[in-house]
């Protein structure tokens, strides 16, 4: 029992006075970064499934004749 409360109590000085936290500035700095990166890959994605359901469509035309 004593070696759980060590963990916890050496876990939480670690998290406490060894990690470096990023400021409100920095944390907004990212966010931000993360936002736009997830909004030009998801406009990607929408692109590339926009190319492919007409590309395979046009392909369907050609092989069936319809």
């Amino acid at each position: 029992m004593n070696s759980i409360t060590t963990y916890f109590r050496e876990a939480y000085d670690e998290l406490m006075n060894k990690v470096t936290w990023p400021s409100w500035a920095e944390l907004q700095e990212s966010s931000v970064i993360v936002l736009v990166t997830a909004i030009l890959i998801s406009l990607l994605v929408v692109g590339m499934d926009i190319a492919f359901k007409y590309g395979t469509s046009g392909i369907y035309k050609l092989i069936i004749g319809g």
